[in-house]
């Protein structure tokens, strides 16, 4: 589960031994652990073999607790391909969670950059997700980086042409939408499903699994609504808090598109078909 080399920096580090561990579930590349010490306090160990990964997670993590608009778990102990970190004791909904959730999102969002993009190229699950490329506009970013990068990956994997004849055929109306809702690149966590939240004890909102980038907030909206789980309070309090661009309803399957072709590349099936009937709506 863990080497005797991580197992010994740990102990050292906390000053305590480990008493017990047990699998947590998420993650499909490496493993998740929970450690229970001998001062009865517990820890999540994340141990990836891909340590550009694990590099990845906690300079997002970093810039996202850096904020201060919502909590993530603070880490401990980071070296080479592990990361220690707080455990986050599970606990239920607080009073209008989802409505405190949006709102926190939408102050997130308001931290921004000068430009889109990030300081180093990260993941979207395990897919490298390119951020270093095309930083002065928001229209060559998503369609270069997004898009273009999604769709090559796929064919590399053996997607039909009609894949990339489809991408040509929508490029000049899905540029022209991305045009109309150019605003300053925002902080976005880049990879929010219901799956990438915890609940804390106190029943309030924990971010975890970032693929943070500087971006267009409309890609983070999206992402929550292409697999569900949010309440329609969350996009009220949101929309209260920070409004968004006219014609976001008209982008939504534009942003939706990545991360639908990003599931193409990691697990096939569906999703091919799925994606083709995306871009079948911006031709």
């Amino acid at each position: 589960m863990y080497s005797k080399q991580i197992k010994t920096e740990i102990q050292e580090y906390l000053g305590h031994d480990i008493v017990h561990s047990s699998i947590l579930s998420g993650g499909s590349i490496g493993s998740t652990l929970k450690l229970d010490m001998s001062d009865s306090r517990s820890y999540v160990l994340k141990i990836n073999p891909k340590i550009e990964m694990v590099k990845s997670e906690v300079d997002g993590l970093n810039e996202l607790r850096k904020t201060g608009e919502i909590k993530v778990p603070e880490i401990h102990l980071y070296k080479d391909n592990s990361i220690l970190m707080e455990y986050i004791r599970p606990g239920s909904k607080s009073e209008h969670f989802f409505a405190k959730f949006g709102q926190a999102l939408a102050k997130l969002h308001r931290h921004e950059s000068g430009s889109f993009g990030w300081e180093s190229d990260g993941f979207i699950g395990s897919t490298p997700q390119i951020n270093t490329e095309f930083r002065h506009s928001w229209v060559d970013f998503y369609w270069q980086n997004r898009l273009v990068y999604q769709v090559e990956l796929a064919l590399l994997k053996g997607a039909p042409k009609k894949l990339k004849d489809r991408l040509v055929a929508m490029e000049s109306n899905s540029r022209e939408l991305l045009l109309e809702s150019a605003l300053r690149p925002c902080l976005i966590h880049g990879d929010l499903w219901s799956g990438n939240f915890l609940i804390d004890d106190s029943g309030e909102v924990v971010l975890i699994d970032p693929a943070v980038y500087y971006g267009h907030r409309e890609a983070e909206l999206a992402m929550t609504k292409l697999f569900g789980g949010f309440e329609d309070s969350f996009y009220t309090s949101y929309n209260d808090e920070y409004p968004l661009p006219p014609g976001f309803e008209d982008r939504l399957g534009l942003y939706e598109l990545y991360h639908v072709l990003n599931h193409y590349n990691l697990f096939g099936g569906h999703y091919l078909d799925q994606s083709l009937d995306l871009m079948a709506k911006y031709i």
